[in-house]
């Protein structure tokens, strides 16, 4: 057991670290070449191949500096990937403080291509993905359909406004229903874990403003989501992730961390390599293809990735579950999507350029870095010459 000293004496510490934030060793990785520091991605019987960066199309030396300035600074960046055309161009890793969702302290991991790392709320741009298949599949009809259509039993909520929600409302996260999270805790995010029904907690909040008017971020939508998605499959929502885009994607390394009754969260559960981040990234880019095979319908991910409604952050924009930007790249603005998970976990897509790139880190709960994040996708767009 530790002594109540010793736990103070380490609370101390790392308070002390967070505020210096002392830069990190970036870990050597198979692969470094003598004329460029960032390090070749590794092959390692997973699907991916990989191409040098001049080849592909970007300032080697520019890009290089720039993956040189990310993984050495005060950002707590625990890996990056960046892909163009079906090929791994650079990745690279380094040791770094992290911390799982549960817990109270942050602690040292290295991290490599193998290994997982938490994705937070990227797993709800893949429920996105496994809706637009079950829809496929004819097991949901249409967005239009009003959510509690799957609630039967819920009739004391059936009120006219919670009957005006539909699965788009959720989708666009613009339910108008009363909710607050990314605050302070515990916040409505937080009760989730506690409820024995989550779904009743989240369809029971009043609805304060009209559906599809309004964004807010409510993690509570994509939880009922997921549990449609098992209703209207019959299949665990999770099992049906790992037979309907998992495997066929080749991902066999991963999983849903599960809520204090054992529930696997939807919102924000999902752990998986950086490398697998980046395969669904290049799915997305082939308009649901992986490897010739179709494993997302391709109107889903047009539908999905479309501008639907302003998020009122940095300009950005949110579709079904993916966020959506532009990037100026050569005088131009590019369109831009993208998974986003709490800490700095990315996966942003970029067709025109036909490039995605996966970011992890572990600067939970601080905004400033995110920012800096997304900040780093728009300076490794810059490196791209054609």
């Amino acid at each position: 057991m530790i002594s109540q000293c010793n736990l103070v004496a380490r609370f101390a510490c790392i308070f002390t670290q967070c505020l210096v934030a002392l830069p990190l060793i970036l870990l050597p990785i198979v692969g470094h070449t003598s004329e460029t520091q960032y390090a070749v991605p590794a092959i390692i019987d997973d699907g991916w191949e990989r191409e040098e960066l001049a080849k592909s199309g970007f300032d080697a030396a520019r890009l290089d500096a720039l993956l040189g300035r990310m993984m050495s600074g005060e950002t707590n960046i625990h890996s990056v990937i960046v892909e163009r055309h079906g090929r791994l161009v650079a990745e690279l890793y380094r040791r770094g403080k992290d911390k799982s969702q549960y817990s109270l302290f942050a602690r040292e991991k290295d991290f490599g291509p193998t290994v997982m790392h938490d994705t937070r709320s990227v797993g709800k741009s893949v429920i996105s993905l496994l809706l637009g298949i079950a829809k496929q599949q004819g097991k949901i009809k249409s967005l239009a359909t009003p959510v509690l259509d799957f609630y039967p039993v819920y009739t004391d909520l059936a009120t006219p406004e919670l009957k005006a929600i539909t699965l788009e409302h959720l989708l666009t996260m613009s339910s108008g229903l009363e909710w607050s999270e990314g605050g302070g805790f515990p916040n409505d995010e937080d009760r989730l874990a506690w409820k024995r029904s989550p779904y009743r907690f989240v369809l029971s909040r009043p609805v304060v403003v009209a559906p599809g008017s309004t964004f807010n971020y409510n993690s509570g939508g994509t939880v009922v989501l997921a549990e449609i998605l098992t209703r209207v499959t019959q299949t665990p929502w999770k099992d049906f992730a790992r037979k309907a885009l998992f495997e066929p994607l080749g991902i066999t390394d991963w999983e849903w961390v599960a809520d204090l009754h054992g529930r696997p969260m939807a919102n924000s559960g999902l752990r998986m390599r950086p490398r697998d981040m980046a395969k669904i990234g290049r799915m997305v880019l082939n308009h649901g293809q992986w490897q010739g095979q179709q494993i997302v319908p391709a109107d889903w991910i047009t539908a999905a990735l479309q501008p639907r409604i302003s998020t009122g952050f940095d300009g950005m924009q949110y579709g079904y579950q993916w966020w959506t930007g532009t990037v100026e790249w050569k005088g131009q603005q590019l369109a831009w999507s993208a998974a986003f998970g709490n800490g700095g976990q990315r996966l942003f897509v970029a067709p025109d350029l036909d490039m995605a790139v996966v970011i992890t880190a572990g600067a939970y709960g601080d905004l400033q870095v995110a920012r800096r994040v997304n900040a780093f996708f728009k300076d490794i767009v810059s490196t791209v010459q054609e």
